[in-house]
């Protein structure tokens, strides 16, 4: 019976010495991770990569740019295209008719008065805007002189007559018969406001 006893004990201490010996074996050990330089970063650690790693990451980025290879380098990025204002957009139309006849009542596309050139142009952006000069001088927004921005609509003669400012001190018109849409300075009118229309 003490040989039984002793077999026992003895098969007890060996699995309480296997479950201590998996206990210290299933521990999590720390992670060891390489210190890495990183070029105008510093040293870091980072598991599981290794200093030839970031020197070869860094070399086929460097190589294609020492040699201009086009490979190595992402394609360029085309800059967004600028967005243009209503005002902008409706200048653009209205340039598209310059040397176009001037008749007295008419809204294009092929002859213009000066009201009909304005509201032709601000409709081509995707505006309507009212007929008659006047009611283009009692609508939009009102812009000082010194604010003006190419596309806002300016009264002259008391709000008789109306054209888009073209910017650099100039609106483009159609002005009277027998003178086709042209641009002209905005000084050689007497000036009675402007409007921003959005």
């Amino acid at each position: 019976m003490a040989s039984s006893t002793f077999k026992r004990s003895a098969r007890r201490a060996a699995v309480a010495g296997a479950l201590a010996v998996g206990a210290v074996t299933v521990t999590a050990a720390p992670a060891l991770a390489d210190p890495i330089n990183v070029p105008g970063v510093g040293t870091v650690e980072v598991p599981g990569v290794t200093q030839a790693q970031v020197d070869a990451a860094i070399a086929s980025v460097t190589q294609g740019i020492g040699t201009g290879s086009a490979a190595a380098l992402p394609a360029p990025v085309a800059a967004p295209a600028p967005v243009m204002s209503m005002g902008e957009k409706a200048f653009k139309a209205a340039e598209t008719k310059l040397g176009s006849p001037y008749v007295y009542g008419a809204a294009g596309p092929d002859a213009f008065d000066c009201s009909g050139l304005v509201q032709w142009a601000y409709k081509q952006a995707g505006l309507n805007l009212p007929r008659t000069s006047y009611d283009q001088a009692a609508a939009g927004v009102p812009v000082s002189r010194d604010a003006l921005q190419v596309g806002d609509v300016i009264s002259f003669y008391g709000g008789s007559h109306s054209g888009i400012y073209a910017g650099n001190g100039n609106v483009i018109h159609a002005s009277t018969a027998g003178q086709p849409v042209k641009l002209a300075p905005v000084s050689s009118m007497p000036f009675d406001g402007a409007r921003r229309y959005a």
